[in-house]
């Protein structure tokens, strides 16, 4: 069973129960189990004089359509075939087919983006660490296009798409990744009356309800909630598990009249056993870290199952989300817009990790596994992730002689805050390497004041237009300026040991919280971006775009370091990091226009990274690369066939610098130079659809810490995935869903070190029965 080698493979062939912690999640979880079956009953047909518009409801993999044609945010005012971006929707048809339930799932219909980075060193984080094009995109995650704070893995129980804007998104967004852009997009009352339930059931102890009740309450006004309820464990793996429940009621008024007002909220409480990785120990790369501990040359592979956590660990977070959003049309061809949220999320965590260095290995007896031990490591968090937003966009449509205007712009003033909880590290007892016991407690992990605040306050302002010169020709332009206000404090324990010891104040005791970092960084961005279509024939085009984005010191985690101090992005005296895209590519409108296909050749430059200058000092001198191609396909290639496909090729290096990768070469770490995703239904007489697909991830370069003896690389892997469905009637159908068919072994996340991965899931099945009104 091959995990990891030192060079890459060529491209790819063919749990134990626990009980709860949470009797709340789980009595939630049995009420909406319940209420779908129950329900249906509340669903009520539309008034003979009610404006009825096409019911939204969980349709049957018969009606799969993976084809979007729009984009959710105003900002975007052409249809996704006239983007001069490369753009992926993942649609609430393809969400069901799949039966995807986080936004991880559903990202492993775009190639090449993914979770492939487990944290560095013994840390290990527990939400979304989402790579795309080379780069950590996790901070440019939006829901209706106002940026998420939420730390933790997000559940797709209301979304209804999920868009992936690929190229730097600074002048849609502000300060982002100069990867692209990950959006959310919420479900919304409609005035039409429909009830969809969902209950699945699978392995490894997969339980998972769900509820989407839209109800009319007059010709103008409609209410909709979807309430969800999810336990399971993690499949491969003892002891981790998955427990959420959320609610997410939503009003609308004045649906179909010049003033539409929503009314939004989200509250989401998960539970959950992390998870620390399994040691990498026995994979083909690994070599002992020290003389002493060679018998680590001859040790068999550690079993992918191990848990090395204690009955302490837990992952607990609540996220809550309030959004009042007006929409006026001025005129038939104008429409102003206001969005106001507040979000919060809380989470608390206590993951154990490790880090298997020579000091933490322990072999009293190299012929007794049973006695070869690791040093565990404890991960905490605590934190409280907030953001207030007030935005305001106006759309419009008008000609200036022959030239017709797309133009959106808008107004944004944004407050997003964090405060993390410093906490006593506990004392963890060493663990077994091939035996480990969970079954232990800790305690001493009370908060110790050692916390930290960080704030951003943005007041930004953008204008977009979209020219048209007669049928063919279109050009595109966006600016956005933001000025930004960055805060960060951070407090230490006086007098302790570490590589810059803080002198403790006269009176104060040893350990006592003084001031460590309080730095303030206050810039302007302007971001742009410009662009060029012309359309071949009524069904074809070519286009042309480059785009600018930033991220200031401190844009991603709000951290800020002194001026002068060492390598940190975040320092004070250090410039955004900039990137340019420049992409050229083709759209397709196939059979019938049922099916769009795309290609695009790319390159982003990313500059202004830090480095190591002559005498020991660092400055902004580095650059990277990242280029390749991308083709895309989805929709339909008949009305019974559907498909969503799509592949990259990707070079991606350090063009300036020293090597990021810990094979020394010039690439990036967590990139897959080749990828590939497709899934395809098709539907049968009598009820019947069948379907199914696969992701291939060629092998990834880990990052570099100077760890000794770990691999270097993780292989390719290709999995392979199943679905088949029954329509009993127009309201109940049956689905069945197989992942990784084959069983196939693999890595699907390393961590910077290389001591510990993450292994993919084996094979699992899911039985879900759909029933819609």
């Amino acid at each position: 069973m091959t995990y990891i080698r030192s060079k890459k493979l060529a491209p790819c062939h063919g749990a134990s129960e626990h009980p709860s912690r949470s009797g709340a999640a789980r009595a939630t979880l049995l009420t909406g189990i319940a209420l779908s079956c129950s329900l249906p009953a509340l669903a009520q047909t539309p008034t003979p004089d009610s404006t009825v518009l096409p019911a939204i409801q969980v349709n049957t993999s018969a009606d799969s359509n993976y084809k979007t044609e729009t984009l959710a945010s105003p900002k975007f005012t052409q249809p996704v075939k006239d983007m001069t971006r490369t753009v992926t929707v993942i649609n609430k048809d393809l969400i069901k087919d799949q039966q995807a339930t986080t936004l991880t799932d559903a990202l492993r219909n775009v190639p090449g983006v993914g979770t492939f980075f487990s944290g560095e060193n013994g840390s290990t984080a527990t939400g979304d660490a989402v790579y795309m094009r080379g780069v950590d995109t996790s901070n440019s995650i939006y829901i209706d296009g106002i940026r998420d704070v939420n730390p933790t893995h997000r559940d797709l129980f209301n979304t209804e798409q999920v868009e992936v804007i690929k190229g730097p998104s600074g002048s849609d967004f502000g300060r982002s990744a100069p990867s692209g852009s990950i959006n959310l997009v919420t479900k919304q009352p409609g005035l039409d009356n429909s009830f969809d339930a969902s209950l699945g059931v699978g392995t490894p102890n997969y339980v998972r309800s769900t509820i989407d009740w839209n109800h009319t309450l007059n010709d103008t006004s409609a209410f909709r909630v979807n309430l969800m309820g999810h336990k399971a464990d993690v499949a491969g793996r003892d002891t981790v598990d998955n427990e959420r429940w959320g609610v997410a009621p939503s009003l609308a008024f004045g649906l179909n009249t010049p003033t539409t007002v929503y009314l939004d909220f989200m509250h989401v409480k998960q539970d959950n056993t992390p998870d620390g990785g399994v040691p990498t120990i026995g994979l083909p790369g690994y070599t002992a870290p020290s003389p002493a501990l060679s018998a680590l040359n001859r040790a068999p592979m550690v079993n992918s199952h191990n848990f090395y956590g204690t009955a302490s660990d837990h992952d607990d977070s609540t996220t809550d989300m309030a959004t009042v959003r007006v929409e006026h049309k001025l005129s038939d061809t104008t429409t102003l817009r206001n969005v106001t949220r507040w979000a919060q999320t809380k989470d608390d965590y206590l993951l154990t990790s490790f880090l298997g260095s020579a000091t933490n290995i322990k072999i009293p007896n190299p012929a007794d596994l049973s006695t070869w031990t690791t040093t565990r490591l404890p991960t905490l968090r605590d934190s409280n992730n907030r953001i207030l937003t007030n935005q305001t966009n106006v759309t419009s449509k008008f000609s200036t002689g022959s030239l017709q205007h797309d133009v959106s712009a808008g107004f944004e003033l944004t407050r997003e805050d964090q405060t993390t909880y410093g906490h006593n590290s506990p004392t963890m007892p060493d663990v077994s390497l091939y035996y480990p016991n969970s079954d232990i407690f800790v305690g001493n992990d009370a908060r110790n004041g050692l916390d930290s605040t960080g704030s951003t306050d943005t007041v930004a302002a953008y204008a977009f237009d979209t020219i048209s010169l007669g049928d063919r020709l279109q050009f595109n332009g966006g600016l956005r300026w933001d000025y930004y206000h960055t805060q960060y404090s951070s407090t230490a324990a006086c007098g302790s040991t570490g590589r810059t010891p803080i002198p403790c104040p006269k009176g104060m005791p040893v350990g006592s919280a003084v001031s460590a970092v309080d730095a303030t960084k206050v810039g302007n961005l302007v971001d742009w971006k410009i662009g060029a279509l012309y359309r071949l024939t009524s069904n074809g085009n070519i286009y042309f775009n480059y785009a600018i984005s930033q991220q200031p010191p401190g844009g991603s985690n709000f951290a800020l370091a002194a001026s002068g101090s060492g390598n940190s992005a975040g320092r004070t005296d250090f410039d955004p990091q900039r990137a340019a895209t420049m992409e050229i590519g083709t759209k397709w409108e196939l059979f019938g226009k049922r099916l769009l296909a795309t290609a695009a050749l790319f390159r982003t430059d990313i500059t202004n990274e830090v480095q190591l200058l002559d005498g020991g000092t660092y400055g902004q001198i580095g650059r990277k690369r990242v280029q390749g191609l991308e083709l895309s396909a989805s929709g339909q290639i008949t009305p019974l066939w559907s498909v969503m496909a799509g592949y990259t090729l990707q070079d991606a290096r350090v063009a300036t610098g020293s090597a990021v990768a810990a094979d020394g070469s010039t690439l990036l770490s967590y990139t897959p130079r080749n990828a590939l995703s497709l899934w395809t239904t098709y539907k049968l007489p009598y009820g019947f659809t069948i379907g199914g697909g696969a992701n291939y991830v060629s092998g990834l370069e880990r990052g570099t810490d100077g760890a000794v003896g770990t691999p270097t690389q993780t292989d390719g892997y290709c999995v392979f995935n199943a679905m088949a469905a029954y329509e009993v009637s127009r309201h109940l159908n049956f689905q069945l869903n197989l992942y990784n068919l084959t069983n196939k072994s693999y890595v699907s996340s390393i961590n910077k070190s290389g001591y510990r991965y993450f292994p993919g899931a084996p094979r699992t099945v899911l039985l879900t029965a759909n029933i819609n009104f």
